[in-house]
């Protein structure tokens, strides 16, 4: 019980005094997410948006790859990552395995279907309820297309929160590929899950704290911005 207290008061004081590997791990750990949100914001929300909007041969069996990739199990994801980058694989020669470039990677394949998927089903509702309007007004696709992506901006900033949540809490691809090389890859989940199987619980408690703290921000957000669009 003692070792229980004295791990919750030494977790407390890391992020009250900002622990020098506290913040590096929270800084990488933003950073990769971030930027494999916006490269996958970058190609999801058109992809979706063009899924939505536009009747092609294939169209129907694209959306369903689509939503299948969105259940992608993250140790699989990583799988892959690491055969293709590892040095007997076809991109070895890039030689960015264990690095936090081969993270980002891994989590643009687990945030793009979910960007895609969600938009595809945010724009189509739209269009179902708006299409008949916009073609008897004569508008062009690019008028219409503007309107819908205007029109679904709330909807599409909580899309954007849960890519981000996905990638924030994601453990399985990113140890896989990245190694929890300390000072280079290590991140707030892959930390926790190596300090708490080596006994090292304040440093792991710190972060759940923090995870905690941003799942709940990031829900509080995603909450509000649902209401407050259904209550203009």
């Amino acid at each position: 019980m003692e070792i229980y207290w004295t791990s919750i008061l030494k977790a407390f004081t890391l992020i009250i005094e900002l622990d020098n590997d506290l913040i590096e791990i929270l800084l990488l750990s933003f950073k990769v997410t971030s930027v494999a949100l916006f490269f996958s914001c970058i190609i999801g929300l058109p992809v979706g948006t063009f899924l939505a909007t536009q009747r092609f041969r294939g169209r129907t069996i694209l959306i369903g790859i689509i939503n299948a990739f969105m259940a992608l199990p993250p140790v699989v994801v990583g799988l892959f990552v690491y055969i293709n980058f590892s040095r007997s694989g076809p991109f070895g020669w890039l030689g960015i395995l264990y690095t936090p470039t081969a993270m980002i990677i891994a989590q643009i394949i687990l945030i793009l279907p979910i960007i895609s998927g969600l938009t595809f089903q945010i724009i189509e509702d739209i269009q179902e309820r708006y299409e008949e309007l916009f073609l008897s007004l004569v508008l062009s696709k690019f008028q219409i297309i503007k309107a819908y992506i205007i029109d679904a901006r709330y909807s599409l900033t909580t899309v954007i929160l849960a890519g981000f949540a996905k990638g924030i809490s994601e453990v399985g691809a990113v140890i896989i590929v990245g190694g929890n090389i300390d000072h280079l890859t290590r991140v707030i989940t892959t930390t926790i899950a190596m300090e708490t199987s080596k006994g090292e619980l304040s440093l792991a408690l710190a972060l759940g704290i923090l995870l905690l703290i941003i799942s709940i921000v990031i829900n509080l957000l995603v909450t509000y911005k649902k209401y407050s669009y259904r209550d203009r």
